[in-house]
């Protein structure tokens, strides 16, 4: 039996052995790993403004520390308690109408025996994903605008009256809602059919002998062969229940409803913070943002695996 005292130079040979044989794979991820550091993990010391009573003449360092008194300013506020329920509003919103349809869409299309029109239906659905939410909001304010929109003026020359999708405050959260989920579905199906791709086809040749029908075959094989992509999917979304994309919010606001419907945390960031420079009160709140979505993170995560999923962590 060899002694731990014979083993150790042994174990440093191969581990010396190992690094000359693998150097060059570990070299190619220094730049990779030095950009997550620079740019990913080196802004975050400035969150400790988020404790200071910052002053742009004496930088984040310099700024004397005030402790938690940004937080009770911000809360303290009767705007800031609004733009939070705002904001788990859209995204409860967002998550109840958006999440199933990637799920509905990708079943559908696995359910199509045309390849041909499986491909270009893919293709046309998650093109929205790429494109800016510049562009998609000039397109859709193009069509819903009240006096020269397409959809009003068909409407008014069928005799019907011009909604005002976008001057309203509920109908500009309904829009608001429906434009995020035909964003977002397309990259959704995609996900979903990889995994439903990974499913046996042998379970659906059990179930045709056995006599089940096309939803059987998806309510008992399809659904739970998916079932894992649909957790760690769901745990993902949970996590951001309180984001908010500024650039999606900001493209399509307008003055009748960027103190309402549109009031959400990255607006009020941007508001409060950055325009009047008051940067230490925009950290806090970001930072509160961000802890609230770990939390939840976790504690989905946990209830997940508490229920016999693997979970996300």
């Amino acid at each position: 039996m060899t002694s731990p005292a014979a083993a150790l130079p042994a174990k440093r040979r191969n581990t010396r052995n190992y690094i000359r044989r693998y150097w060059p794979l570990y070299s190619m991820l220094l730049l990779p790993v030095g950009f997550c550091l620079l740019f990913k993990y080196w802004p975050m010391t400035g969150l400790v403004m988020a404790f200071k009573d910052f002053g742009m003449m004496n930088g984040i360092w310099g700024s004397p520390w005030n402790g938690l008194e940004n937080f009770r300013y911000l809360f303290s506020r009767s705007d800031s308690v609004g733009v939070i329920l705002q904001t788990l509003k859209l995204n409860v919103l967002d998550l109840v109408f958006g999440f199933p349809m990637p799920i509905i869409l990708a079943i559908m299309l696995n359910e199509v025996s045309s390849k041909s029109f499986k491909r270009v239906t893919q293709t046309v659905i998650y093109l929205p994903h790429f494109l800016s939410w510049v562009i998609i909001a000039s397109l859709f304010i193009t069509m819903l605008r009240t006096e020269t929109g397409m959809i009003n003026t068909i409407s008014a020359s069928m005799g019907g009256n011009k909604v005002p999708y976008l001057e309203d405050n509920s109908l500009w959260q309904v829009v608001y809602v429906f434009i995020g989920v035909w964003q977002s579905m397309g990259w959704g199906t995609i996900i979903y059919l990889a995994a439903i791709t990974g499913i046996s086809a042998e379970l659906y040749e059990a179930a045709t002998v056995d006599g089940a029908g096309r939803f059987n075959k998806i309510w008992h094989i399809t659904l739970p062969g998916i079932r894992g992509t649909i957790v760690t999917l769901l745990i993902m979304n949970l996590g951001r229940i309180l984001g908010s994309s500024f650039e999606r919010v900001n493209s399509l606001s307008n003055p009748y409803v960027v103190l309402k419907g549109a009031n959400v945390i990255s607006a009020y960031i941007y508001r409060v913070g950055l325009a009047n420079g008051k940067y230490h009160y925009a950290t806090a709140m970001g930072l509160f943002q961000n802890v609230i979505g770990v939390a939840l993170i976790l504690l989905s995560d946990r209830i997940a695996k508490s229920m016999g999923e693997s979970g996300l962590i």
